[in-house]
């Protein structure tokens, strides 16, 4: 069974920068497509950055031009810099194929915005 482990996360002011990894313990991420996703209290989990088998990548608008996603295939990891944060980007991130496999579900990484 696959196993993602997200980690990255933290406290940060409005304007700062974090860089989240998400690592698996199979080689998945040169099959399939990943992505970053994140869910804020009371409201439903998102995708906030896909990233292809190839390399293409999609951004939610609430994130575009802020967030970059890539991937290292021979590291079997998954890379999200998050740049300009915001108080609206506080949330648990987590990793996950897309469209996301319900046993892939790890316990996330804490990103919270605030001054």
């Amino acid at each position: 069974q696959v196993q993602l482990v997200e980690s990255g996360g933290g406290l940060v002011q409005p304007g700062g920068s974090l860089r989240l990894s998400c690592a698996a313990s199979g080689s998945i991420h040169s099959i399939y497509a990943m992505g970053w996703y994140r869910q804020a209290p009371g409201k439903q989990r998102e995708l906030v950055a896909r990233i292809s088998s190839g390399g293409s990548t999609n951004y939610a608008d609430s994130v575009k031009g802020r967030f970059t996603i890539s991937r290292d295939n021979a590291k079997n990891t998954v890379y999200l810099q998050m740049n300009s944060l915001k108080p609206e980007d506080t949330a648990v991130y987590y990793c996950n194929v897309v469209p996301p496999g319900v046993a892939y579900w790890g316990q996330g990484t804490q990103v919270t915005v605030s001054s």
